[in-house]
């Protein structure tokens, strides 16, 4: 990506990745468009509770073999810390990808302020608009919520090895 003799960029790409659909893969593909080694930081069930108090439907352990099976994931690592700086103190990264959610909140403005003095890019995508882990919890609370008397069975899940194929 970079040109002969600049150094590689690594970018970060943090998210609950949760019910992962078309979306997360969007984010993942133009991060990685735009760096030499893209780091995805998967929000930890812990993070995810305290930060928006959501308990994710699939468990951190499964998210990051997910993650890290993406062709254009280079690392997935579990994100633990809530300051964003904190990652970054941990992780040394030079272009940090965000949901155009945050563009231009007060949040977004200082986050861009604090990464500029480190000579952090900050990059917004837009979001995917058909497709959402918001609108997929609703959907599937509704169909919990109609109560129709039809159950779903579901088999027991089997924790997935490390490097085994889905």
């Amino acid at each position: 990506m970079g040109a002969p003799g600049t150094p590689p960029r690594t970018g970060y790409a943090a998210g609950a990745f949760d019910l992962f659909h078309v979306g997360h893969l969007n984010l993942l593909r133009h991060a990685r468009a735009m760096c030499d080694h893209l780091i995805a930081g998967v929000v930890s069930d812990e993070m995810l509770q305290l930060t928006k108090g959501l308990t994710p439907v699939i468990p951190l352990a499964e998210r990051l073999e997910i993650v890290r099976s993406v062709k254009f994931v280079d690392e997935a690592i579990p994100e633990v810390l809530p300051d964003k700086l904190d990652t970054w103190r941990s992780v040394r990264f030079d272009i940090f990808f965000k949901g155009d959610d945050w563009k231009g909140t007060p949040k977004g403005v200082r986050l861009e302020r604090e990464f500029a003095e480190l000579g952090v890019e900050v990059v917004y995508f837009p979001y995917t608009a058909s497709t959402s882990s918001t609108q997929l919890r609703r959907a599937l609370a509704a169909l919990d919520h109609a109560g129709s008397g039809a159950r779903i069975e579901t088999p027991q899940r089997q924790p997935l090895l490390s490097g085994a194929k889905a």
